[in-house]
């Protein structure tokens, strides 16, 4: 119970969408309330040179959209939030899934005109197998969208989760006039790049007459009707119910015009969870621990390309993470300790002293970190539920410029280090493959090999549909089996053997005819052997 004063004043959590859902403006105007930043970025112009705070990457900024996530820490009547900006786009669902491990809890973005798209429900499943916490924030509501109860009515059904709205629109697109708080009875008139203090009406109850002078008869007929029925099957909201991960709260609003998100933000440090306590391999750590553990759960290379700095994410998951204290890396079981560890605002960074259960603290990394990587205060464990996946798309890595082979290789090791693609060296050659699970993670990855390492690369398409890490009991199976098929055989990056099957048949048929080899479908496996 020696931090528990610093546990109680966190909030982790990850903003998660479908793309174009208006996820990074809801990041901006949350981070405008919380003095983090005193002016929006123009994400929905790209002829203003401002970009979104929190996408720092430079084809990020060129095409609008995020591939990687952004962790940025503010603070907000008294409260101090860590908040986790997360790629909307499919291709990156990988790097989503990782940070979904980090946080406590989820605001998870709708566009009210397009409803409950693909990435979302993928996204949601995620959030259903650790029973995160969910606010709903439906976004768009001044634009023509779908009735607010079919939208209610949608994401139940294609999310499998139970409401709960604290918020209620009155129309939408251009007639939208704003939102009742059903939770402290008042209204909020919509005027489009209003501050959001402005329009905010207390009422007694929904007869008072206020209500037909601002919003005419008609509409506050409506949201009389509306307003009953909602509190007549919702009721008053269950704060257990949403810490467990069974209902979410909802809010309806306009994140480009700032209306609707101070009442979500001020419902989320009221009701979201504290640091929370978490499973290991050996057992669960209590939040309240006094001794430090915590564990990395993303990297990003080149942060700042002028410095070509290498930084590790890291939870911390209990006790008090310190400056210049050694820590134990588990895996490679030795101490470390760090000089310089960062806060962020996205790009900007800030030396920290300390950091507490539910704090993001970045590393200065040469090379010593992987996603999943433990540190502790010497006991050996490692933190599970850390997804990894077996890549879908493989494509040989061409070198255009035989002169920058050593940037070239160096390039791939720290790219593919982050986690978003693996890489795959053909056995006993040369050949370098790259698999991801997505076409545009090879794009960016091209991208970033010429601007920061100057090397410049094509891809050429390989037949293959499945990575599989082989082990065997058996040495003398596994040879055999690795100079029959040593064409589909590689390594990964740590050496491991990997065995690229061409189909779902021939994946069938080799398990069929080696059942002394086993076949992994994640590198994970991997873990306490290292």
């Amino acid at each position: 119970m020696k931090y528990h004063s610093e546990i109680v004043k966190r909030r982790s959590f990850a903003i998660i969408s479908h793309p174009d859902a208006g996820k990074t403006t809801l990041t901006e105007k949350l981070l405008l309330f919380g003095g983090a930043i005193q002016t929006a970025g123009a994400v929905k112009s790209n002829k203003i040179k401002k970009h979104a705070t929190s996408d720092f990457m430079e084809i990020e900024r060129q095409r609008g959209i995020s591939v990687a996530t952004s962790v940025m820490t503010f603070e907000y009547q008294g409260i101090l939030i860590n908040l986790l900006d997360t790629p909307g786009h499919k291709d990156f669902a990988e790097d989503t899934y990782r940070t979904l491990t980090a946080v406590d809890s989820v605001i998870l973005v709708i566009d009210s005109v397009n409803g409950v798209e693909e990435q979302t429900r993928r996204l949601m499943e995620v959030c259903r197998m650790r029973d995160t916490p969910v606010i709903v924030f439906v976004n768009k509501m001044d634009r023509d969208g779908k009735n607010r109860f079919d939208l209610i009515e949608e994401i139940e059904k294609e999310l499998s989760i139970q409401l709960h709205p604290l918020t209620w629109p009155i129309n939408s697109g251009k007639d939208f006039k704003g939102v009742y708080d059903l939770h402290n009875k008042n209204l909020r008139l919509f005027t489009a790049h209003t501050k959001a203090e402005d329009g905010v009406l207390q009422l007694e109850d929904l007869t008072d007459p206020v209500l037909d002078d601002k919003l005419g008869a008609r509409d506050a007929a409506v949201l009389r009707e509306d307003v009953e029925l909602v509190d007549g099957v919702h009721g008053e909201l269950n704060v257990e119910d949403y810490l467990a991960g069974k209902v979410a709260p909802v809010f309806f609003g306009s994140a480009v015009n700032n209306f609707g998100v101070k009442e979500m933000l001020d419902t989320f440090i009221r009701i979201a969870p504290i640091p929370r306590s978490r499973e290991t391999t050996k057992r669960k750590v209590d939040v309240e621990e006094d001794r430090f553990s915590g564990f990395i759960f993303k990297i990003h290379a080149n942060l700042d390309p002028k410095h070509r700095d290498r930084i590790a994410f890291l939870r911390v998951c209990s006790g008090r993470f310190e400056r210049n204290k050694y820590f134990h890396h588990v895996r490679l079981d030795k101490d470390v300790r760090f000089s310089n560890p960062y806060s962020f605002l996205a790009r900007s960074k800030d030396v920290i002293e300390e950091a507490y259960p539910g704090d993001v603290v970045g590393l200065f990394d040469t090379g010593n970190f992987k996603i999943g990587d433990t540190l502790t205060e010497g006991e050996e464990f490692y933190f599970t539920g850390i997804p990894s996946f077996s890549p879908e798309i493989f494509k040989e890595v061409l070198n255009k410029d035989p002169m920058k082979t050593k940037q070239l290789e160096k390039g791939l090791l720290q790219l593919t280090d982050e986690g978003v693609a693996q890489l795959f060296t053909q056995f006993g050659g040369n050949k370098k493959i790259i698999g991801c699970v997505g076409e545009l993670q090879f794009e960016v990855i091209q991208y970033r090999l010429l601007q920061e390492y100057g090397a410049s690369v094509e891809f050429r398409a390989q037949p293959y549909y499945k990575a599989c890490w082989i082990t065997s009991d058996d040495p003398k199976k596994l040879q055999d089996f690795i100079r029959f098929k040593s064409s589909n055989i590689a390594e990964d990056k740590d050496g491991h053997l990997v065995y690229l099957a061409q189909s779902e048949w021939f994946l069938n048929t080799e398990r069929t005819n080696n059942p002394d080899i086993e076949f992994h479908f994640t590198s994970e496996i991997h873990k306490e052997m290292i």
